[in-house]
């Protein structure tokens, strides 16, 4: 019987085994489920070697994956068999089936006692493995008595004590009240005696949860742990099978290190003494082998090592023989050693002062900053930022310009921010600051904050000899064809207050200058609008007397503003034409901004209330540290009331770690009436608030997210967009409320259409909120980061975002702030992943709460097909043969679009390389019928039979999507059809004209 019932089982493996797919799989494993269900529901009476068998072919079962919802009762029985076999299998079985809080443990609790206390020893291991694997609060109030008194009997063999040990471990956790510290202590302390190092091993395990949570009852332990630390050091009476790779017992040497931890400190000296021994004889047995086991093993120990050496603030020699360990630990080819030497050497600078150790190794540490791993490049940077001070803060902020445009894009705004804070720092002086600020902007506009060139702004505004040379070098980035708008924001406020300094130098005359901001009003949103409109003014106000020519060009501009939809722009514009026919007078007006009060920078402030004390902490709290959120929220913290606050001022101190979050720097202008967007209405200090300017000026408008590039519409323009289409008002949902109590402004459709070709912009704005989109895409990978923009002056609360993504998207997004202070900004990064080509759009269902009116809207995001496409170049010779592999439907498909509008072909060209398709010379040819020329046809080919249909959808959707234009008129003199390259090969013969080939992905 026996035979045939091991044979059963066989039988039923090797049928599973041997199914060809998942489905015969499942088929076996229903049938043998319904067979074992039948058995245990009509056949009264099982044997239990019956009820062993079936509940064997169960526990298989479930280790395949598959859900058993029956049989519990008879795994759960077995337990109290009398003989082994059939006990074994009841106790793994209920290991595996069942979890802690299930009802049917309850029946097993005094089978598994009677097992414990028994002095069957083969039983008292399987109880004591199983209440270490799931037992819970009513196991630890039964028996963690019993399981204690196993642990310090001296006739338990130690196979029993250290499964005891673990046991109680368990029971613990669960509830730490089982162990009574007033009498255990001491057994404790008698355990660390033990000579068999699984006993040993298993103890240290349940002190270190101990010591966790009350070390001060432990101190009899800490000598022990010394000398079991001695013991293994000195490879004294370590069996054989304790060894690994000729190392004693490295489990035991880390679990005792890990205990030392907790206690603050060792006051005794001989115990001191014999510690750093110990720690002394690791540090100098530790070096890089081939044997990447013994590596494993031994760099444990180490690095264990290092963090209680840390911990006990142990002298500067050893300190500096820890660095050059670590030194050597860097410059290795193995990328997890060098990842654990940066992280323990940044861990090491926070804790001890061994900096000037740490700066011989600064060439290494640069060399890490360009590791493909990214995981070294953040550690890596984490160091540099940490070491750096007066005597190297210039080579350490030039490297980091330097790598910022090679940067992974979610590394780019903490290098920047750490940038930016080192230059202020540790600046040898402030026009190598200036450079420094400029460079950043230049290289990484997109993820500089308002708050650092606002800090610019101060230092120029408090320095006067910085300020003709930061307008100097404001003149000269506006030079370059294309600068960010940030750049734009800066160069224009100092040139607006300094421009004048510059006169006689060529090409900085007043015209000169208004000339070449202008150029880039074009380019800019309507937040920087009002930022021109001041240096516009300011450069009329240094031009007396005024130039007729310069001054109509500016008063055009005011003039064509007054009737903007905007009102900072519209109130602005008004004041300033009506300011500037003063005359002489507008000097007095608009005169020089005063210096500002000396103030901490907001962001190194904010650094420092998270700097962490040196030695006072454990390294187990700077670990914990380490493993915080290194995300960046910049908010404005500035009174609703435009009041500035008060400033701080202390001494500057390194700046260890990043704060968490960071509020902006007070804006360069807080002195003045209004500071809106960081331009300037001057007011005569000697003058009280409350004269005829004061009352002229406004409300603030808030400032979009950086990096937000959407330009400025006419005056009929926006009031065209501003009218909600239906489509747009349909999509808020207000609560409580008529749905036109709070309208969009602009049209949502085609804020949605914008951001699927370009990658920043304003995605939905309201008269209470604006959500700006910041984004980068890199293969099937994206970041997506939400400017939340409260306009008000009142707080916005309930707020909650809620994505709603398709079935082809991984989106997680970080968390939403449940109330947005006035006129502040957070910004929420929503990470992507594409996992299969669809034209499927993702959801924001964003809603919050403004007084008593609950507004809801649902906006599509711009994480479109085309955002995951990867532009790539070839040759006709590498193209034309996997063309040619891709024969016909579906891997290529065919379409004729009508109703397009005719584009020239430059703009055609750089209509697909919005799409992200290259756009190759040689490869094909786009011919536009004269006939018709709203009319082409498109082949598109992969090897991906879903990616050709869906790209093909949504090159005709945008296609289709553009307006229309009248077309010309078609005759005997109208031009020959033109001919572009643009990805495909070229026609055949009996291609018709005006088709449009669409290459290979």
């Amino acid at each position: 019987m026996a035979l045939s019932g091991m044979r059963g089982l066989s039988v039923f493996i090797s049928d599973v085994r041997n199914c060809q797919n998942k489905e015969q799989e499942r088929l076996r494993v229903d049938k043998e489920l319904g067979n074992v269900r039948t058995r245990f529901k009509h056949e009264k009476g099982l044997s239990p070697y019956e009820k062993k068998k079936y509940v064997w072919k169960m526990l298989y079962i479930y280790m395949l994956g598959y859900d058993v919802d029956f049989g519990h009762m008879e795994a759960v029985s077995l337990i109290s068999a009398p003989k082994y076999p059939e006990k074994q299998v009841g106790y793994i079985a209920t290991a595996c089936l069942l979890n802690e809080n299930h009802d049917f443990l309850r029946l097993a609790i005094n089978t598994v006692r009677n097992d414990i206390i028994g002095r069957n020893e083969t039983f008292q291991c399987l109880a004591l493995t199983l209440v270490g694997n799931i037992g819970g609060r009513e196991f630890s109030e039964s028996l963690a008595a019993d399981v204690q008194r196993l642990l310090i009997s001296s006739s338990c063999r130690p196979l029993v004590r250290k499964k005891a040990a673990l046991c109680l471990l368990r029971l613990y956790r669960k509830n730490p009240d089982v162990v009574n510290v007033d009498g255990w202590a001491d057994r404790m302390a008698q355990l660390l005696d033990e000579r068999d190092l699984g006993v040993l091993t298993s103890s240290m395990s349940l002190l270190v949860a101990l010591v966790s949570n009350n070390h001060e009852e432990y101190w009899s332990c800490l000598p022990k742990c010394v000398k079991t630390l001695e013991r293994l050091a000195r490879n004294q009476d370590i069996p054989q099978e304790y060894t690994y790779y000729g190392i004693p017992s490295p489990w035991l040497q880390v679990k005792t290190m890990r205990a030392l931890q907790y206690f603050p400190t060792v006051e005794d000296p001989n115990t001191r003494r014999s510690l750093f021994e110990v720690l002394q004889r690791i540090l100098m047995g530790t070096d890089v082998v081939k044997n990447v086991n013994k590596n494993n093993a031994s760099h444990a120990v180490l690095f264990e090592a290092l963090a209680l050496v840390m911990h006990l603030d142990a002298e500067k020699e050893m300190m500096s023989q820890c660095v050059a360990l670590l030194g050597k630990f860097i410059a290795v080819r193995e990328p997890n050693i060098r990842y654990l030497g940066l992280e323990n050497m940044t861990r090491m600078l926070m804790v001890t002062d061994v900096q000037d150790i740490i700066k011989k190794h600064q060439a290494q540490i640069i060399t890490s900053l360009k590791d493909p791993d990214i995981s070294i490049r953040r550690r890596a940077l984490d160091l540099l930022y940490g070491m750096c001070d007066v005597s190297n803060a210039k080579d350490i902020v030039e490297e980091l310009l330097q790598y910022l445009s090679a940067a992974d894009f979610a590394m780019r705004e903490e290098l920047s921010l750490k940038a930016a804070i080192l230059a202020e720092k540790f600046a040898p002086d402030l026009s190598w600051y200036v450079d420094v600020i400029l460079q950043l902007i230049d290289k990484a506009g997109d993820f500089v904050s308002d708050d650092i060139w606002f800090r610019v702004v101060q230092f120029v505004t408090n320095n006067e000899d910085l300020q003709p040379y930061a307008a100097a070098k404001a003149r000269e980035y506006l030079d370059k064809p294309a600068i960010h708008e940030t750049m734009v924001k800066l160069s224009a406020y100092i040139l607006g207050e300094y421009g004048h300094l510059l006169a006689r130098r060529p090409g900085c005359s007043p015209k000169e200058l208004f000339t070449i901001i202008h150029e880039k009003h074009p380019t800019v949103s309507t937040s920087t609008v009002p930022i021109l409109l001041s240096t516009y003014a300011k450069i009329l106000m240094h031009t007396q007397p005024p130039e007729p020519e310069l001054q109509n060009q500016i008063w055009s501009i005011f003039n064509k503003y007054e009737s903007c939809i905007d009102v900072e722009i519209q109130q602005r514009a008004a004041e300033y034409f009506a300011l500037s026919r003063k005359g002489a007078s507008l000097m007095d007006i608009l005169a020089e901004m005063p210096k500002f009060p000396e103030r901490q920078s907001a962001l190194i402030r904010k650094a420092e209330d998270a700097e962490v004390d040196t030695a006072e902490q454990s390294a187990i709290k700077v670990r914990a540290q380490q493993q915080m959120s290194t995300a960046l929220v910049v908010t404005d913290q500035r009174p609703p009331n435009g009041t500035p606050p008060p400033p701080t001022v202390g001494p500057l101190s390194l700046v260890k770690v990043p704060s968490e979050t960071v509020d902006s720097d007070q804006n360069p202008g807080d002195q003045g009436l209004t500071q809106p967007n960081g331009v300037v209405y001057q007011e005569d200090p000697q003058q009280p608030s409350q004269d005829i300017i004061g009352d002229l000026l406004g409300t603030l408008s808030i400032e979009g997210p950086p990096g937000v590039v959407a330009p400025l519409a006419q005056s009929a323009t926006s009031e065209a967009e501003s009218v909600p289409s239906a489509a747009d008002a349909a999509a808020l949902v207000p609560v409580g409320e008529e749905s036109g109590s709070v309208q969009p402004i602009g049209n949502i459709n085609e804020r949605f259409y914008a951001l699927c070709l370009k990658d920043s912009g304003v995605l939905y704005e309201d008269p209470n909120i604006q959500i700006g989109i910041k984004a980068e895409w890199r293969a099937h990978e994206g970041r997506l980061v939400l400017f939340l923009g409260n306009k008000n002056t009142a707080s916005l609360g309930s707020v909650q975002a809620l994505i709603l993504p398709p079935t082809h998207l991984k989106m997680e997004l970080s968390l939403v702030p449940d109330t947005i202070p006035p006129r502040a900004q957070v910004q929420c990064p929503l990470e992507i992943m594409n996992l299969r080509p669809s034209r499927d759009v993702a959801v924001l269902d964003f809603s919050y709460k403004f007084g008593p009116t609950m507004v809801n809207v649902k906006l599509r995001l711009p994480a479109v097909l085309n955002k995951f496409l990867q532009p790539i170049t070839v040759s006709p010779e590498e193209f034309f043969p996997q063309w040619r592999s891709l024969s016909g439907p579906p891997l290529k498909l065919q379409e004729v679009v009508r109703g397009v509008r005719p584009l020239p072909l430059p703009e055609m060209a750089n209509l697909f390389n919005t799409f992200r398709l290259t756009v190759c010379p040689g490869l094909v040819r786009i011919e536009t019928d004269p006939a018709d020329r709203t009319q082409l046809r498109m082949t598109v080919a992969s090897g991906d039979p879903t990616l050709t249909f869906e790209l093909k959808e949504f090159i005709k959707e945008q296609l289709v999507s553009i307006p229309t234009a009248p077309q010309r008129p078609q005759g005997p003199t109208a031009p020959p059809p033109q001919v572009a390259q643009i990805a495909g090969p070229p026609p055949s013969a009996s291609q018709d004209p005006g088709a449009l080939l669409a290459g290979l992905l």
